[in-house]
């Protein structure tokens, strides 16, 4: 018999959207803090960054080529070095891995609100450092691809998604929809605040990104039921059939080699 409850997953926070909140504000003031206060670098936004390195390399200023190239090189130094603490620490039991991610860019950030503007240049390399990290960390809210420290694949999918609700009515599409609204909102939310931060605080206005990922590491102590979800439901419904196949094909081998012991056995019983 079918039952009509929903099926109930227990999940980490980590994936939340409460998570992805503060993870998104934490972001957008990144990028704030290193454009206006670091001189005109983007934190995330490593388009950018390459446009303007490009601009400076075919004008022949060598000095601010270095400008853009060192953070990103960092950017993806930062990429690397989160996916291997991924294979190293994915099965630590006392902190799960994405809290050490977190971890480590509060402390990065916390040392960023001692330097001198003199020292923009390693600023803006730990920030855009820090951003990879937490980029590559924290890519799922809810079942759906997102990234916390950029918009442009936030509203393409956004987009997408409201689309796919005009024309069908999916309350899925939807729902999916205004989680990427929402969290494109979250980080111009936490630009602002940054903005806002370096007019009161100076190279300290850092620090308010460092509040927010303590809530953000905090919350990942939290274990949530998860209700099913189009994209959880779709991946767990996979990875059933693929164990189920797994264990038909041990049950015929183990099936097989009984049978050929069981005629050796016989075969040899006979001989003698």
């Amino acid at each position: 018999m079918q039952s009509n409850l929903k099926r109930i997953h227990h999940g980490q926070m980590s994936e939340s959207f409460y998570t992805a909140m503060f993870l998104s504000l934490s972001g957008g003031l990144q990028d704030a803090y290193t454009y206006f206060f670091r001189g005109k670098v983007f934190a995330n936004a490593q388009t950018g960054n390459i446009v303007l390195l490009s601009d400076n390399l075919f004008a022949g200023q060598w000095d601010k080529v270095l400008h853009y190239l060192i953070p990103l090189l960092a950017f993806a130094l930062g990429v690397f070095v989160a996916e291997m603490m991924h294979g190293q620490f994915k099965t630590l039991q006392s902190l799960h891995w994405r809290q050490l991610v977190v971890l480590c860019e509060i402390v990065l950030l916390f040392a960023v609100g001692f330097f001198p503007q003199e020292w923009n240049m390693l600023a803006n390399a730990i920030v855009s450092f820090a951003c990879a990290m937490q980029v590559q960390t924290f890519r799922k809210v809810n079942g759906y691809g997102f990234a916390s420290t950029m918009c442009i694949g936030n509203l393409r999918s956004g987009m997408e998604a409201l689309c796919g609700w005009m024309r069908t009515g999916n309350a899925k599409a939807k729902d999916k929809a205004f989680h990427y609204f929402g969290i494109i909102f979250l980080f111009g939310l936490g630009a602002g605040l940054g903005s806002v931060g370096i007019q009161w605080f100076g190279r300290y206005a850092i620090w308010g990104s460092c509040l927010l990922l303590i809530v953000s590491f905090v919350l990942m102590f939290i274990k949530e039921d998860i209700e099913e979800n189009p994209a959880i439901e779709s991946e767990l419904n996979e990875l059933r059939h693929d164990v189920r196949e797994v264990d038909h094909l041990i049950k015929e081998e183990l099936h097989e080699e009984h049978q050929e012991l069981h005629d050796t056995l016989h075969h040899e019983k006979h001989e003698n």
